[in-house]
């Protein structure tokens, strides 16, 4: 399995390129926008069709690339069964595989950073936890549907029940951290380790934090899977 860790300055926003290097098939997780020429030509030197692009959730903050792409490299849009979108090629729900080649990528509902949350277990090794859980953090539940009760129960029933090895990989990183593993994060993360449900919830719900700087752009547009265009978001950035 080929498996690239990359990175978006300005949003903070990793996103992942998957592929098996003897079919050729590929996908990216989380694509921006901002980096769609970088990801195509990356695509372009290892010689990989980009078959997907896997969203874990309606971004707040970034526009997603995966409608360029799409238009780009003819690759298919995939999201959470119960995102807000009007563009996806394809739903993916609980429990469900998606194939490619010999990489098993399995979906994870984790609700309550938004109310269609998924995670991504790829090959039984690894495991991307888009914004539920971060390394030595979580995602945000103040708005999209978010919900600190469910992000809680989410966080300890399906990720943190995954074996201890289990790499973490998260869709954000403000420290500089890139990786780390279901059994640190159980032990070590801050948000959860010592914390009851009750605890996790104050502590959530006293967090105020800013709202992210794209939301009232990165919403619309990402509803429809970054494609500018729509009129939602041509309504939106002309408001804003």
């Amino acid at each position: 399995m080929f498996f690239r860790q990359l990175f978006d300055l300005e949003s903070k926003t990793y996103t992942y390129l998957i592929a098996d290097p003897k079919t050729q098939e590929a996908v990216l997780v989380d694509p921006v926008l901002e980096q769609v020429e970088r990801d195509r030509n990356l695509l372009q030197e290892l010689g990989f069709k980009l078959c997907y692009c896997l969203e874990t959730h309606i971004h707040a903050d970034h526009i997603t690339g995966t409608a360029k792409l799409r238009e780009l490299m003819g690759s298919l849009g995939v999201l959470p069964e119960k995102a807000q979108a009007v563009c996806a090629d394809r739903l993916i729900r609980d429990g469900e595989m998606l194939l490619l080649g010999s990489i098993s990528i399995q979906a994870i509902a984790t609700p309550g950073h938004t109310d269609s949350h998924m995670a991504y277990r790829v090959n039984n090794d690894r495991v991307l936890t888009g914004d539920a859980l971060f390394i030595r953090g979580c995602g945000r539940t103040d708005f999209q549907g978010g919900d600190a009760a469910v992000l809680f129960d989410s966080v300890s029933q399906r990720l943190f029940t995954l074996p201890d090895e289990t790499l973490v990989y998260p869709a954000h990183d403000y420290r500089g951290y890139t990786v780390s593993t279901i059994g640190e994060e159980r032990r070590w993360n801050p948000r959860f380790a010592g914390r009851d449900r009750a605890s996790f919830i104050k502590l959530m719900t006293n967090l105020e934090l800013p709202e992210p700087q794209k939301m009232m752009e990165a919403i619309p547009a990402n509803e429809h899977c970054g494609n500018l265009a729509s009129p939602q978001t041509l309504a939106s950035r002309t408001q804003h």
